[in-house]
């Protein structure tokens, strides 16, 4: 029996060998976004019973990554490896109600009755020497030898459910395997705590990626074998790199936190994982608040979604371009001091609602406010004997002349100042705006000239134009 009537509770279940990938985090946002939208529970759990490859630094990997993308969840995280007991609980009583056996082949004996199997033209399969039968003799037990726990599957009929995502799947239980549920040495294995654990914690929906589809039959036969209820399933098809190819770490397919050194908005980046196989309409910007009020899995596209950085960039953008001007300076201090500018030199709040227009990233706003918080470092020799000459010096006397005696020093003030310049003078803006700049800034390009001197102020504009 699948469950409907409860308050729903979701999961995200990461296995900590490594950092929160882009697709590890999609999913956990689904998860958490279908929790938010029924004003249901979103569950943190830690897989972490692989103890060869999990590793602490990991699991604060995934912590941190989440953190950042504010998926804050309701309970957790759990650990797999704090409920040991309980599973190894439920493994005994599977083996006194017949539902789980002990099997003693060795693995070596597994793989040779696959490559029968094999040759026979058949599915490559245990063959269920130790599989308890009525009326069957099992063979003697070999001494010495720690057996494995396998679940009796049934060999009947079909497992079927009906994918959130992909809609209804059904596989034949003859295709399934005993699967092992303990090592050993008595350690459980995952398809088995995967189980329990949704059990226990009462999980109503398991988002996940379809490289668990093979997993589901298993465990939807597990769970009735211990007469639990069913979760309802909804498998999330892969992402795909801007090749079409699997993402890797050539696509960008790096930890989370990457985007975050790269100067990606947390916001941004929830909007554009979003957006990775869900839609709402043609939206493409909108708030956490929006996605959640809007999230429904019919919406979910059963394809595979593309990676598109320039697409990351573009929603980046937009973000930034919305953000508040004193937020961004907060944000982007620390960036500009790591590329060695002092972010106290100038009003950076200023600075970045001049710069943020054109920005893509964080990164981009630090490397532009460099202008305003770096030491003064005169133009090339070259480019000053190629752009400032005598007629160039009299417009750049004329206009400290009068900037001296502006009753405001505002980007407006300055601009009209130097309109009323061209004006009587009788040339156009680059006659004195690249000398200006080239003086003042000692670069040929920069924003808006009037902006960038209202912020590196009276004081020091007329310094460098004396200088």
């Amino acid at each position: 029996m699948t469950t409907t009537q409860n308050a729903v509770r979701t999961r995200f279940a990461p296995s900590p060998t490594g950092f929160l990938h882009l697709g590890g985090a999609r999913t956990a946002l689904f998860s958490w976004a279908f929790a938010r939208h029924h004003g249901g529970t979103f569950v943190l759990r830690i897989e972490d019973t692989d103890l060869e490859r999990s590793t602490p630094e990991a699991v604060q990997a995934i912590l941190d990554g989440m953190q950042w993308l504010g998926l804050t969840a309701d309970e957790g995280p759990f650990y797999q490896m704090q409920h040991m007991d309980r599973y190894r609980e439920v493994i005994q009583q599977m083996l006194k109600d017949g539902t789980a056996y002990y099997c003693y082949s060795t693995p070596e004996e597994v793989e040779a009755m696959r490559e029968k199997a094999r040759a026979a033209g058949l599915k490559p399969r245990y063959d269920g020497t130790w599989r308890p039968e009525p009326g069957k003799t099992l063979p003697e037990i070999p001494s010495g030898r720690q057996p494995v726990v396998r679940f009796r599957n049934p060999q009947e009929g079909v497992t079927a459910w009906n994918d959130m995502v992909k809609g209804p799947i059904a596989i034949d239980n003859a295709e399934l395997d005993d699967l092992i549920i303990a090592r050993p040495d008595g350690t459980p294995t995952y398809n088995f705590c995967v189980v329990i654990d949704d059990w226990d914690m009462r999980i109503t929906h398991v988002i996940r990626g379809d490289d668990h589809v093979n997993n589901t039959p298993r465990q939807i036969n597990i769970l009735r074998a211990l007469g639990a209820e069913l979760p309802v399933y909804g498998h999330l098809p892969m992402i795909l790199g801007p090749d079409g190819e699997k993402l890797s770490k050539r696509h960008g397919a790096v930890s989370v936190m990457e985007y975050d050194k790269a100067g990606y908005l947390p916001d941004a980046m929830v909007n554009y994982l979003a957006r990775l196989g869900w839609s709402h309409g043609n939206d493409e910007i909108f708030s956490r608040e929006q996605l959640v009020e809007w999230f429904d899995t019919r919406n979910l596209t059963k394809s595979a979604a593309q990676w598109d950085p320039k697409k990351l960039n573009w929603v980046n953008a937009q973000y930034i371009k919305q953000s508040d001007d004193a937020d961004l300076a907060t944000r982007v201090a620390p960036r500009i001091a790591a590329l060695g500018g002092d972010p106290n030199a100038a009003d950076l709040t200023a600075v970045m609602a001049l710069l943020k227009d054109r920005a893509e990233t964080l990164n981009e706003l630090a490397e532009g406010a460099l202008l305003f918080c770096t030491p003064y470092k005169p133009a090339d020799a070259e480019l000053m004997a190629q752009h400032v000459d005598d007629d160039a010096r009299k417009l750049l006397a004329d206009f400290a002349a009068q900037a001296r005696e502006l009753p405001e020093w505002s980007a407006e003030s300055i601009d009209a100042l130097i309109k009323n310049l061209l004006a009587s003078h009788g040339v156009k803006m680059p006659k004195l705006g690249i000398p200006l700049r080239l003086v003042v800034t000692g670069q040929k390009q920069t924003p808006a000239i009037g902006q960038v001197l209202a912020i590196l102020g009276r004081e020091r504009v007329l310094e460098r134009l004396a200088g």
